[in-house]
């Protein structure tokens, strides 16, 4: 392990997992990016350089020693999951910061060695396993695509008990600054009444939603009641988190989940 890989700051999820889940979420500690981008920006999409942001997934896939590329996704604020296999990981292993993506916002996998991830700067990342460390996903949970269903239709891909899965919480925009319109409470309460506890009126027709309340809400509500995680706010800790919300031109941070031989 370099100097360099060494000193990125690097959040292991607080949750049950089984030892063959391996699990983080990063930080903007660390890495070479610089000016709106500085620390370890892993967005090849946000106008940083793209030496930079290649030498940052280097870094990242050292420290974490990962046998494989992570499968980095071209997300639209959607609810497409895409289903990783382990012939699809050894054709990653010479993938470049100019290959294009797969368009999803989540992604599961059986496979070994295989990592799902998800890229944020506000938006919610949510990592799920089953107690038998048998399956592995990684949802990007903006609120459009938390209200659209995306955590659903990631839950949809696992063929077992909801019983037998965990959910974690990344870090993500808190409660006390992620302030929406009217119509985005609207959303979701026509999905769920019961979503109007997660919102604190602001001022005029203004509203302070959380998404960590929603998310719980939306897991819930498909049966997984194992939930870890949360409590982040994104927005609120500029030396730790990228935020899209804060600066607007910025970096993006990884939440990344894989089954290891182990």
């Amino acid at each position: 392990m370099t100097t360099e890989s060494a000193s990125l700051e690097l959040i292991r999820p607080d949750w049950p997992a089984p030892a063959s889940v391996q699990a983080f979420a990063s930080t903007r500690c660390g890495g070479v990016s610089t000016g709106a981008y500085a620390g370890l920006n892993l967005g090849a999409h946000t106008g940083d350089n793209p030496a930079a942001v290649a030498s940052n997934r280097a870094l990242l896939r050292q420290r974490l020693a990962l046998q494989n590329q992570p499968h980095w996704l071209n997300q639209v604020h959607g609810v497409a999951v895409a289903e990783l296999t382990a012939e699809l990981a050894t054709e990653k292993r010479t993938e470049t910061i100019a290959t294009v993506p797969v368009t999803a916002d989540a992604s599961v996998s059986r496979a070994v060695d295989t990592v799902c991830a998800v890229l944020t700067a506000d938006c919610l990342p949510v990592l799920f396993c089953d107690r038998a460390g048998q399956w592995v996903g990684a949802a990007h949970a903006g609120w459009r695509g938390l209200c659209a269903g995306v955590l659903e239709q990631t839950l949809a891909h696992y063929h077992g008990a909801r019983s037998e899965l965990m959910a974690w919480l990344g870090p993500a925009i808190g409660p006390t600054a992620f302030e929406v319109g009217p119509e985005v409470r609207a959303e979701f309460v026509r999905h769920d009444a019961a979503a109007a506890s997660a919102f604190r009126a602001g001022a005029a027709d203004r509203w302070y939603a959380d998404l960590y309340a929603l998310a719980r809400q939306r897991l819930q509500a498909a049966g997984v009641n194992a939930i870890f995680g949360g409590g982040f706010c994104t927005f609120s800790e500029p030396q730790r988190f990228y935020s899209y919300r804060r600066d607007q031109q910025t970096g993006r941070q990884a939440t990344l989940i894989w089954r290891s031989a182990a």
